[in-house]
């Protein structure tokens, strides 16, 4: 009488993982580890363009909206520049209060610091919301930034005095000083806002930053 014959185990069935289940990265030639099926993708490409370029929307119309706020305090803070109304042969003549004063400057001035106060406020706060950065999220920043200082220099300008001085001039009488219109000078003001925010952003993604995963091994030898 034979026993029975015991089938022979086969060299698969030693392995402790299944077909299932992932294995542990596995590492080339010259050291770098190979990425999980599942950290494809959320790796170096991102969350994906759909989702950035989503992302990108909302914080260009976050910062845009920003520029009423903006616009309020730039009408608010800027230093007013002083008119006088004339008649001179019987016509009203309007001409600047005080010729050698600095309030214009001062207008574009006061423009100046709150753009730059605003793009670094802004580079930060998008830089806490998504650390890791991207390409349409810097460029919503920038746009943002730009769409937000032409609203504020409009809205300024609509909420200060009316831009028709002589009618003015005429309803406060001769020789009565009046607030002239508020005028951007500079225009290149404009760029304040945006160039600060992504110097902020980029600056801080540098220095704080998620980091690109560095090699296991070192000079092209594999680790032991």
């Amino acid at each position: 009488m034979t026993a029975p014959l015991t089938p022979p185990t086969g060299p698969h069935n030693h392995s402790s993982y299944s077909s299932d289940q992932a294995g542990p990265p596995a590492a080339d030639g010259y050291g770098y580890v190979t990425p999980a099926p599942q950290d494809a993708v959320y790796g170096q490409d991102g969350p994906g363009m759909k989702t950035e370029l989503r992302e990108a929307a909302v914080v260009t119309g976050a910062v845009t909206i920003a520029g009423l706020l903006f616009g309020v305090l730039w009408w608010w803070l800027a230093p007013h520049v002083p008119l006088v109304g004339s008649v001179v042969d019987d016509s009203w003549v309007v001409y600047l209060k005080d010729s050698e004063g600095e309030q214009a400057i001062g207008v574009d001035g006061t423009f100046t610091l709150l753009a730059l106060a605003f793009g670094v406020l802004s580079g930060i706060a998008v830089f806490l919301w998504r650390r890791r950065g991207g390409v349409p999220l810097v460029a919503g920043l920038g746009v943002g930034g730009l769409l937000a200082s032409l609203l504020a220099w409009r809205l300024g300008v609509w909420l200060g005095p009316g831009s028709d001085v002589i009618a003015h001039a005429k309803a406060v009488g001769e020789g009565v000083t009046f607030s002239a219109p508020l005028k951007l000078g500079a225009k290149g003001a404009l760029l304040a806002w945006p160039l600060a925010a992504l110097l902020v952003h980029l600056g801080l993604t540098a220095l704080f930053g998620p980091r690109d995963p560095e090699p296991l091994g070192g000079y092209g030898v594999p680790p032991a």
